[in-house]
């Protein structure tokens, strides 16, 4: 027997992970140091969010100083329920107080707060609707119209202390030649007493913010359904009448 042949076997080395090498124990250490990677969407949400905000904004200044009859005002809340569709409610929320804070900047804070309310306010109200696909038309119209009748009244309100004038007093002697215009073409001997009038007046408002707010939904239930982001369909006889095939 030779010498080699009595030498004690060398232990082998453990590939075990157990045992990490000192390169991987660094590599560790610097992973562990790294700061967390932000999400890929988050800057998508950021950039929609102030895209579409200042969309909203823009569309508002355009109609505020070229008026071009109702084709914008139907797409005054549409930007921002988009945003509420596509990212959350706190996207939207952002939206409307980012829209608000651009035309401060732009027109002063008296018109940007006739914008935030009731048109921002508007766009978070029937992006929280739509993004539940089963609420039916009637009931984010019923919500839109009665928020929208309040902003009337929070315009008029605003208006009359920045002029130093009651305009509710021109609302009501344009509704009061109108409906003396009503009683002579039927025929009624009678004048109209005050209190019908003030309810005319609220009728007139209710009905023409349920008009407004169906138009809105008819444009934003053809645009947003070929954005990918579909809202709930209307009734059937909408559809039939627009002749659509979804």
């Amino acid at each position: 027997m030779s010498i080699l042949d009595s030498l004690p076997d060398e232990p082998e080395e453990d590939p075990s992970p157990e045992s990490p090498t000192p390169h991987n124990h660094w590599l560790d250490k610097e992973q562990q140091l790294m700061p967390p990677q932000l999400k890929a969407d988050a800057p998508l949400r950021m950039v929609e969010t102030a895209f579409l905000a200042s969309a909203a904004s823009l569309i508002w200044f355009i109609n505020f100083y070229f008026p071009l009859g109702p084709v914008l005002r139907i797409f005054f809340p549409v930007p921002i329920a988009l945003v509420y569709l596509r990212w959350g409610r706190r996207a939207a929320w952002m939206a409307a107080l980012t829209s608000g804070l651009l035309l401060t900047v732009l027109m002063g804070p008296a018109r940007s707060l006739l914008f935030v309310m009731p048109y921002g306010f508007m766009g978070v109200l029937l992006g929280a609707t739509w993004c539940r696909r089963r609420v039916p038309w009637i009931v984010s119209i019923t919500l839109g119209t009665l928020l929208g009748t309040l902003g009337v009244f929070f315009r008029l309100w605003l208006l009359s202390v920045l002029s130093g004038e009651d305009l509710w007093i021109y609302v009501i002697t344009q509704v009061t030649e109108f409906i003396e215009w009503v009683f002579l073409k039927l025929s009624f001997l009678a004048s109209p007493s005050v209190f019908l009038i003030q309810v005319g007046a609220i009728a007139l408002i209710v009905l023409n913010n349920f008009i407004y707010l169906f138009m809105v939904h008819l444009a934003a239930w053809l645009l947003f359904d070929r954005l990918g982001n579909p809202i709930p369909p209307p009734p059937r006889w909408v559809q039939v009448l627009m002749d659509y095939e979804g």
